[in-house]
């Protein structure tokens, strides 16, 4: 038996999984490159040209091929120098999958797992950092034009089931999330908040469970730790990737509004959990079988534990521009297109239907990109409820070519 020697990463480098966005200066075009996990701190603007060169940082090409390809797409020769300089670059801001990358992988995991609190990331960048501040743009949300009325819910002193909420920037979506945080304002508040978010970067695991307590500005959120010491005994793989949570604003988002709406008025305790799957990976077996041994897991757990619970769904909804594949622009033409297929979709979310909604989007072959069906189909998975409501949806722009993100606020009774 014969094995194939490794590839050398310094002929057949790897990109690591990044996101990317085009941006204009001027007249000319650029792509800007980050890691979502946060693992590289620095964001990358590149020339077009340079980006057709790290777009075949597959493993699979060498430089020489790269230059090859180069030379055919632009009709001159790519220097030997330039390339591998730009692969030594990427190197160093671990932008590669590598020695380096690993190295750093290790550290911020031991870092995470050893620190006492989850540390309030994008506080003083998606929301106010002071506690008094919060407070006050919290308010202004409930208040905004574009926020809830202050007609009483028909659903007030009903137990809450269960919210689908925005993870998009608050300083743009934060009165759609007061659509629905009113809602459980208004409720009858249960005393555990199961918060599971879209994990934007993408999980091996598929689900992601931490342990740590959240900081925020206006305290620290408590983990339900007798439900975690069961989560660990049944499903111990879902801790494996915990560390994702260190730079996901899912979860984040969230805990400002459950303090300010339920933490003045009695104590909390939440299940945070990351996902990321999507409606198509339902028809792999192996990803099916870890969904719903996951899903039923918890379920079990959560209806064994003898105090009642909200699941809070935190995600977006379609994807449409440059930014995130396709070929052109979003028009109003097909924004409304698509709001008007989100709407459709989302009526099987109103009656609690799972299976209708991954249908829905398997139909479409997830075109649209909806990033927030893990969490919403486990949501569905996971309540038992009378009915859902879609209470406030909208849209968000995303960049300069009208990149645009769709979000909805629900409640289940």
């Amino acid at each position: 038996m014969t094995t194939r020697a490794a590839k050398d990463p310094k002929q057949y480098p790897v990109l690591r999984n990044l996101q990317f966005s085009p941006i204009k200066q001027g007249e000319e075009q650029y792509i800007v490159l980050w890691d979502p996990t946060g693992l590289g701190k620095e964001k990358l603007v590149l020339p077009l040209n340079y980006f057709f060169i790290v777009q075949h940082f597959d493993g699979e090409h060498s430089l020489m091929d790269i230059s090859a390809l180069y030379l055919k797409r632009f009709g001159e020769f790519l220097m030997p120098g330039k390339v591998e300089q730009l692969v030594a670059d990427l190197d160093q801001k671990l932008f590669l999958e590598g020695e380096q990358a690993e190295a750093a992988r290790v550290q911020v995991r031991n870092e995470y797992r050893q620190a006492p609190l989850r540390p309030p990331l994008f506080a003083g960048r998606s929301y106010e950092a002071d506690g008094a501040k919060l407070k006050k743009q919290i308010d202004g949300f409930f208040t905004s034009s574009e926020g809830p009325d202050f007609k009483p819910s028909e659903n007030a002193g009903k137990l809450i089931k269960g919210l689908v909420v925005p993870t998009y920037d608050l300083k743009q979506a934060g009165p759609v999330y007061a659509w629905a945080y009113k809602e459980l304002q208004e409720a009858a508040q249960p005393d555990v908040y199961v918060i599971i978010g879209t994990a934007y970067a993408g999980l091996a695991k598929l689900f992601a469970v931490t342990d740590k307590d959240f900081e925020t500005p206006l305290g620290v959120v408590r983990t339900d730790q007798p439900i975690m010491s069961q989560l660990k005994d049944r499903l111990p793989a879902s801790f494996e990737e915990d560390v994702c949570h260190q730079a996901e604003h899912a979860i984040e988002f969230q805990l400002p509004f459950l303090q300010h709406v339920v933490g003045d008025k009695r104590p909390f305790t939440i299940v945070p959990v990351l996902c990321s799957f999507s409606a198509l990976d339902l028809s792999e077996g192996e990803a099916r079988v870890a969904i719903d041994a996951f899903l039923d897991g918890l379920r079990n757990i959560m209806a064994g534990c003898g105090r009642s619970s909200c699941v809070i769904a935190a995600g977006e909804l379609a994807h449409l521009g440059l930014r995130y594949g396709d070929k052109e622009p979003p028009t109003d033409f097909s924004f409304h297109r698509s709001m008007q297929h989100d709407l459709e979709m989302l009526k099987h979310v109103e009656e609690l239907n799972p299976g209708a909604f991954a249908a829905y989007i398997q139909k479409e072959q997830d075109r649209r990109r909806i990033s927030g069906f893990a969490p919403i189909y486990s949501l569905l998975r996971l309540i038992q409820a009378g009915k859902g409501e879609v209470l406030r949806y909208d849209r968000g722009i995303s960049d300069q070519y009208n990149s645009t993100v769709t979000y909805a606020s629900m409640g289940f009774f």
